[in-house]
C-alpha cells in the first residue's frame, strides 16, 4: 500500500484542506508500475486497493463560481417581492437569456429519438462549422404568468442590442396583445452574458425600448453563479432541448419549426422567429451616454436591480 500511496502523490488533485481526492492514471499503468517495483497485481484488483486508501472516482462540482454570495437569498426575495407585486398590478413580468448556439448542418444533437431500426440518422463525423450555414443564436423570452415563451433565432453576434431586440420583438407580437394598456415591465436575467448586469449597451438599448414604448422597464438580476435558477431555464429551454433531442438541425427553418412546435402538459406555447440582422461586437458606450440614461437604482443591490424610465421628449417649436 505504501508504492501504491507513493505513485498516486503526484496525481492527487483536489483541495488540500478538504478530503475530497481522486486520480488520474488508469488501473492498468497503476498496476504496471506496482508490477515493476516487484508487486505481483493486477489490474483489476487496483478498484480495491484505492478504496481502501480512501479513493472514488468523482467527477467535477460546480461550486466556485459566486455560489455562496451573501446576499444570494435576499436577492432571491427581492425579485419573488418584485414579481409578485407586478403580477398582482396586472403588469408583464418576462425571464430573458440567450440559449447555446447551435450549429446548423447535418450534426450530431444530443439524445435520440425513435426511428426504423437500423436506420439512424447520419451526421457528420467532424463538427466543423459550415461557414454559409454558420450558427443559430436562441435567444428566449418567456412571459413567466402566461407561460408562453418567444423565442428569436439570430444568425450574427449575441449582443446587446439583439437582446433587446428579441424583447421589443415579443412585446410588438405577443405583449401588446396579451398586456394591453400597461405601462411598466418587469424583466428577471442572469448576471452575465449579452444582457449582463454589467453590460453598458444592455442599459443603453434597454433605454431606448422605454423612449419609443413609453414603457417604464425594471430589471433584476439573479446574482452570480445562479443562472440556473432563472425560470426561462427549467420552464422554456429544457423543453425545447428535449423536442428536438436526436434531431440534426439541418437548416435554419428547421430551428424555427422545432422551437415552435415545443409544447408542454401544462400549457406551454412558443412563438419564434428569426432574426436576420446583423449586429456589431465591440461596440463602446461612453461615459456621457450612460449619463444621460434616466435609470434609478433600487437601494437593494442598485447593480442587480434598478428601473429604466421613459425619457421626456422635447416638444417641437
Amino acid at each position: 500500500m505504501g508504492d501504491l500511496d507513493i505513485l498516486l502523490e503526484s496525481t492527487i488533485h483536489g483541495d488540500p484542506m478538504r478530503a475530497l481526492k481522486w486520480v488520474s492514471k488508469s488501473h492498468a499503468k497503476l498496476a504496471l508500475a506496482l508490477r515493476g517495483k516487484g508487486h505481483r497485481v493486477s489490474a483489476s484488483r487496483i478498484p480495491q486497493l484505492l478504496e481502501r486508501l480512501g479513493f472514488r472516482r468523482q467527477v467535477n462540482r460546480k461550486s466556485l463560481e459566486g455560489g455562496n454570495h451573501v446576499d444570494r437569498n435576499a436577492q432571491f426575495e427581492h425579485i419573488n417581492t418584485q414579481v409578485a407585486a407586478f403580477q398582482a398590478a396586472g403588469q408583464p413580468v418576462i425571464s430573458v437569456d440567450t440559449k447555446k448556439k447551435e450549429m446548423i448542418g447535418p450534426y450530431k444533437n444530443a439524445g435520440s429519438d425513435y426511428r426504423p431500426k437500423g436506420c439512424p440518422e447520419e451526421v457528420n463525423v467532424h463538427d466543423f462549422v459550415d461557414k454559409e450555414l454558420g450558427k443559430a443564436i436562441p435567444y428566449g423570452v418567456y412571459d413567466i404568468a402566461a407561460n408562453v415563451g418567444c423565442v428569436s433565432i439570430g444568425i450574427d453576434h449575441d449582443t446587446a442590442e439583439f437582446a433587446v431586440n428579441a424583447v421589443r420583438r415579443w412585446r410588438n407580437t405577443m405583449g401588446c396583445e396579451r398586456y394591453p394598456g400597461t405601462n411598466r415591465l418587469m424583466i428577471t436575467a442572469d448576471g452575465g452574458g449579452s444582457n449582463g448586469s454589467r453590460v453598458r449597451l444592455w442599459k443603453v438599448e434597454l433605454q431606448k425600448l422605454a423612449d419609443e414604448t413609453g414603457v417604464t422597464i425594471g430589471v433584476c438580476h439573479y446574482p452570480p453563479g445562479t443562472s440556473k435558477w432563472n425560470k426561462i431555464e427549467h420552464r422554456l429551454f429544457c423543453h425545447i432541448t428535449q423536442n428536438w433531442r436526436g434531431r440534426p438541425l439541418t437548416s435554419r427553418s428547421a430551428v424555427v419549426e422545432l422551437i415552435a412546435a415545443t409544447t408542454t402538459k401544462k400549457g406551454l406555447t412558443v412563438r419564434c422567429e428569426l432574426d436576420s440582422n446583423s449586429y456589431a461586437k465591440g461596440l463602446k458606450v461612453s461615459d456621457a451616454e450612460m449619463a444621460a440614461l434616466n435609470i434609478e437604482g433600487d437601494a437593494f443591490h442598485p447593480e442587480w436591480n434598478y428601473t429604466l424610465k421613459p425619457r421626456h421628449r422635447e416638444a417641437p417649436s
